[in-house]
């Protein structure tokens, strides 16, 4: 059995004639969890929306737990992938109410409930509130929680599916102190567990690479600066690549 989870080759994007993505071809196995590094506009978002297939690629190839794009079907193998990002925050806030029909949404990778629930789903979600310990919050408008809270509920979403890929877009932006140490603690928990999803996570903090990242990525300007096991890879000079700063 194959132990690629997800694999990019030359994969290119533009928009309005600019090249977001420029040839960037990057493979994660089972067991690896990734970080992946660069400034705002780096390009990061866009591999992530290419990945979960909101973003078609100018060129290249994809393939995401075994399935070529284009010769799959998106929406059902979305369900595979657990997806959390502040942009989601508005979406979930403008259709949804209540703390638990977000995370029972989950199961279906759908932005509002459109299809029939059952009492093992309730029970489910129920129980992935408590893990994150805000089971509290389960009969509450998602729209009044704090951005701490939303962030939990939005990974208990993310989790409803038992996604086999985790990605988190800069989960932590707008989070203060605790809630940051927090987050981070949880989710070197789900990467500790033996048949835990695979776990990419995007930000541009290096402070948020927790023990757990066992590879990271490092991205400037739609380009590779690095890529491989974080002891090879993360240096001063590959940082000063991708963070554009001098060494001293």
């Amino acid at each position: 059995m194959s132990r690629m989870v997800i694999s990019l080759n030359k994969v290119s994007w533009k928009q309005q004639q600019k090249l977001i993505v420029d040839e960037v071809s990057w493979k994660v196995e089972k067991g690896e969890h990734w970080v992946i590094l660069g400034l705002n506009g780096s390009g990061k978002t866009s591999i992530l929306n290419m990945i979960t297939g909101y973003v078609w690629p100018s060129k290249g190839n994809i393939h995401v737990l075994g399935h070529e794009y284009g010769k799959v079907n998106i929406p059902e193998l979305r369900k595979s992938i657990g997806w959390v990002s502040a942009s989601l925050d508005q979406q979930v806030a403008n259709r949804l109410h209540n703390v638990l029909e977000v995370v029972i949404s989950g199961k279906f990778a759908s932005i509002g409930l459109y299809e029939q629930t059952t009492d093992e789903d309730r029970k489910k979600a129920q129980q992935l509130l408590k893990t994150l310990r805000i089971e509290q919050l389960s009969n509450q408008f998602f729209n009044q929680l704090s951005q701490g809270e939303k962030r939990r509920v939005l990974i208990a979403r993310a989790l409803m599916a038992n996604p086999k890929i985790l990605i988190l877009d800069e989960p932590c932006n707008g989070l203060d102190l605790y809630a940051k140490e927090q987050l981070l603690e949880m989710l070197k928990m789900y990467a500790e567990e033996e048949n835990g999803p695979t776990i990419i996570y995007v930000t541009h903090h290096i402070e948020e690479m927790i023990s757990s990242f066992t590879h990271v990525l490092l991205v400037r300007e739609g380009k590779i600066v690095a890529a491989g096991k974080k002891r090879d890879v993360l240096n001063n000079e590959t940082l000063s690549k991708t963070y554009n700063f001098l060494l001293n």
